[in-house]
């Protein structure tokens, strides 16, 4: 794709970002885009995030981590986005819905690194050595595409539609519990709407902070000490409206809540 294209995209899912209006899937209108354009289209738009917003990179995301998302999407492997302290809300936060235009929720596990971690040859190994600890979180997905209509040049495209995150009420040094295993109970407004357990993230979250340090290796760039992972969703998306009220729980390392005005 020309540079031009490239710029028009990334304003384009920005002014969508603002205004709340959804545009058409991007795949349609550029069928041979690659996931190498789209990254380009998502680092347009998040520059215009940051820069105009006066928001700061605080960590990334990685998306598309389970088989089911990744037979839907057609693809073999996972995603990742930026995230921005515009993003980021504390347990027990009340978010605002207007800011989103379909969003859902789902419950992760998020890692928060204490040493830099470059690829490649990254391994499980290295993301828990480096990792200071872990949290219970949500992470608030949307869609600037509409209708959630997307390929995996949409969400790459759309910063792995990355809506917002919200951090659990602890912090857990990895090397006491096995990630793998650890169970997640999701539950709305008091009833029980999703389960799943750690392995469903590639196998163990950390699989998946492996494969973005790698990944981001391969461009030149590295994770930092002090930003936040967030390692993929551990169940299905849940979706959301004004009133909910969501709390997730992971055994052994916590819980954290969120409702949405």
């Amino acid at each position: 794709m020309e540079v031009s294209e490239i710029k028009r995209y990334g304003a384009e899912l920005y002014q969508s970002l603002v205004t709340r209006e959804p545009v058409l899937p991007l795949s349609s209108r550029v069928p041979d885009m690659t996931i190498e354009d789209a990254y380009r289209i998502q680092i347009e738009m998040m520059n215009l995030r940051v820069s105009v917003r006066n928001e700061r990179v605080v960590g990334k995301k990685v998306g598309v981590t389970s088989k089911v998302v990744m037979d839907l999407l057609q693809v073999n492997q996972p995603d990742f986005g930026v995230l921005t302290s515009g993003m980021a809300y504390q347990d027990g936060a009340t978010v605002p819905l207007e800011q989103f235009i379909a969003p859902k929720a789902e419950g992760e596990i998020a890692f928060v690194l204490k040493h830099d971690l470059s690829g490649p040859g990254v391994t499980v190994a290295d993301v828990l050595r480096a990792t200071e600890f872990v949290m219970p979180c949500f992470e608030l997905v949307d869609s600037r595409i509409k209708d959630w209509k997307i390929t995996i040049t949409d969400t790459v495209a759309d910063n792995a539609s990355s809506g917002a995150f919200v951090l659990g009420d602890s912090a857990i040094d990895p090397s006491k519990i096995d990630l793998s295993t650890v169970g997640m109970t999701l539950e709305k407004n008091g009833e029980i709407v999703a389960t799943g357990a750690g392995a469903a993230a590639l196998g163990h979250p950390a699989n998946a902070v492996a494969w973005l340090a790698n990944t981001l290796g391969r461009h030149g760039f590295g994770l930092r000490a002090g930003e936040v992972i967030l390692s993929g969703s551990l169940a299905t998306m849940v979706p959301v409206n004004v009133g909910d009220s969501l709390q997730v729980r992971l055994g052994g390392i916590g819980t954290a809540s969120v409702r949405f005005s």
